[in-house]
């Protein structure tokens, strides 16, 4: 399965329905926070470190190909390493998203880039310029290893970080769990209980009776 098939299929799903195939999966820590809602992230991971400083973002910008999500670990230093002349260059050459473990800035006009952007804060506070670390390496990003070339999925629930190996194990599932909820959530609306399409009551008594039981619908 090719990159493009990848990223094809993913824009069709959910975050959430990824998670439910996979619990070991690489979710970021819940501070890191879509600034524009909406939206759905989807590229190949262009990894930078830094602290304090945002030359190295400068840096990874620059280099960064069609397709790639920046992403930044800032030992969690809060000043602003990214704003609004960043995120309006990375949707110029094409990348797919920003996420920075550290803060960025200039919120209101990043809001009008229709843009993935995901941040842990936000500060009027630059970093300074004058500091080269590395880009292109494995760092820890909202809590989790990243390396370069991992997939990097995201929309308003947060961002997944996945090995296109993993992403081909768990794919048919993911895409079998949100056509059979979306079919739910139709019937639902057609008045429907959701509990009379859960095996709810088998699964509650077997739990209460410490037996080995999963929650599952019966559609």
């Amino acid at each position: 399965m090719d990159l493009k098939e990848i990223k094809g299929r993913l824009a069709r799903l959910d975050t959430a329905c990824i998670c439910d195939v996979n619990k070991e999966l690489r979710v970021m820590d819940p501070g890191i926070l879509a600034i524009n809602q909406g939206l759905k992230m989807i590229g190949i991971a262009h990894t930078v470190q830094c602290k304090r400083d945002f030359l190295s973002v400068i840096k990874a910008l620059y280099d960064a190909k069609d397709g790639e999500v920046l992403v930044v670990d800032t030992d969690r230093e809060k000043v602003a390493v990214a704003g609004e002349l960043f995120t309006y260059e990375a949707r110029r050459k094409g990348l797919a998203g920003l996420v920075i473990d550290g803060g960025c800035r200039d919120v209101k006009h990043i809001r009008q880039t229709n843009f993935p952007v995901y941040s842990r804060y936000t500060n009027p506070m630059a970093g300074t310029s004058s500091r080269i670390f590395s880009t292109q390496v494995n760092i820890q990003c909202g809590g989790v290893p990243v390396s370069p070339g991992d997939i990097i999925f995201g929309d308003d629930d947060g961002v997944v970080v996945m090995s296109p190996q993993e992403i081909i194990e768990i794919l048919v599932m993911a895409e079998s769990i949100q056509e059979k909820e979306e079919k739910v959530l139709m019937r639902i609306k057609d008045n429907e209980s959701l509990l009379d399409m859960l095996n709810f009551s088998e699964h509650y008594t077997k739990i209460s009776q410490n037996q080995e039981s999963k929650l599952t619908f019966i559609v």
